[in-house]
């Protein structure tokens, strides 16, 4: 049964001329004023949220993109300064990208945030998707098997450091400690200080490859899963949902269906289904001028993701629609009683969900994310209280 509802903010800023025939997306190379507007933008979209009622505000870690997509670089600052200026809601790291960070460090700044705000930080971790930015932190990212390797191992360093009250560890990439004479003796093992206040601590990653190793990986530490969001597809899968129930019965660990999992999507409401076409295309479009050259959007020939970078081509290169997007069940459009249905659907379908997350794409104006946010709270959430 659905129980909690949050929203995943990825840090775009407001930006203008949008949809195919707008700025091209690599054209696109804001001030630093313009770029910081993501800050006050992540403090009007916490504040409504705690007063409406959601429980978790999903925050992304992203570096270097002067274009104006996502924008946060530190959200364990921002989450602190969130919890800060709210009374409630949770912030929630979706996600800590491991390969740009070292693991005691990444570990060593999320103990801090969660005895700072009392626990209201939510942890989560992800391997990266901009070649931009995990290679220029030095880690692979190119190479996929040397990426998911690094991270494996960086995972099992923090959960070390959370549990152990002290630890050592040998692998490929780290010995920790180094074996040094530290004030009189040898060191061969390390304490993190501080550990958490929040014990065990509640992980999450995205779905994306949802292979057997991943999701394997994801059961052997406990960690949770979040379906749909930035680079990952929306809407519930399937296959993926029970492909993760039964990763979870492997380790040992049974689950309803929908268990221990949160399904986002994306949503707009209006007065009708063909309104809410009409407003939110533009976003819906400029998600796609991002995401595509990435490879996010799937079925796009080589030629089709060329398109997206030319507005004078984009239009007539037959790329998906949002009405296709809505007839997949990635994203919910139309009058409340309709979203209010689709989702119960899925809660009758997955009978372990309990959190969704919905919200808008990388594109969608402030104003536009407060209006469609408080009325999912007042038109939609209700009926799962």
């Amino acid at each position: 049964m659905i129980t909690k509802f949050g929203s995943l903010f990825a840090g775009h800023v407001d930006l203008d001329n949008e949809g195919l025939d707008g700025t091209a997306a690599n054209e696109r190379w804001l001030s630093d004023e313009r770029l910081a507007e993501v800050f006050p933008k992540s403090e009007a979209i916490a504040k409504l949220m705690d007063r409406t009622g959601y429980d978790t505000f999903w925050l992304a870690e992203h570096h270097f993109q002067r274009e104006g997509y996502e924008c946060i670089p530190n959200i364990l600052m921002l989450a602190l300064h969130l919890c800060h200026i709210t009374k409630h809601i949770k912030i929630g790291c979706g996600f800590n990208i491991a390969p740009m960070w070292h693991p005691l460090r990444m570990a060593e700044d999320y103990a801090t945030a969660d005895w700072l705000t009392g626990g209201r930080v939510i942890f989560g971790v992800g391997r990266g998707y901009h070649t931009r930015e995990v290679e220029v932190f030095g880690a692979p990212l190119r190479d996929q098997d040397a990426n998911r390797e690094l991270f494996e191992e960086q995972v099992e360093v923090i959960f070390k450091s959370f549990n152990q009250r002290a630890f050592s560890h040998q692998g490929k990439y780290y010995t920790l400690p180094p074996q040094v004479p530290y004030r009189g003796y040898e060191l061969s093992e390390i304490t993190l200080v501080p550990r958490p206040k929040t014990l065990p601590v509640e992980c999450w990653q995205p779905v994306v490859s949802a292979s057997a190793r991943a999701l394997d990986f994801m059961a052997k530490h406990g960690i949770k899963g979040i379906i749909g969001g930035g680079a990952a597809p929306g809407g519930a899968n399937e296959k993926v949902v029970h492909a993760f129930r039964e990763a979870r019965a492997r380790a040992g660990r049974e689950t309803k269906l929908g268990g221990d999992l949160c399904i986002g999507f994306s949503f707009h409401l209006a007065d009708s289904v063909e309104q809410g076409i009409k407003e939110a295309t533009p976003f819906f479009e400029e998600n796609i001028k991002m995401f595509a050259p990435l490879g996010f959007v799937p079925g796009l020939t080589p030629e089709q993701i060329d398109a997206v970078a030319d507005p004078k081509r984009a239009r007539q290169a037959g790329l998906p629609t949002l009405r296709n997007a809505i007839k997949a069940g990635t994203w919910l459009v139309g009058p409340p009683e309709l979203i209010t249905e689709q989702l119960m659907e899925s809660q009758h379908k997955y009978p372990g969900l309990e959190v969704v997350n919905v919200g808008q794409p990388v594109g969608t104006p402030e104003a536009v994310i407060l209006e469609q946010l408080e009325r999912f709270s007042a038109q939609v959430m209700p009926a799962f209280r």
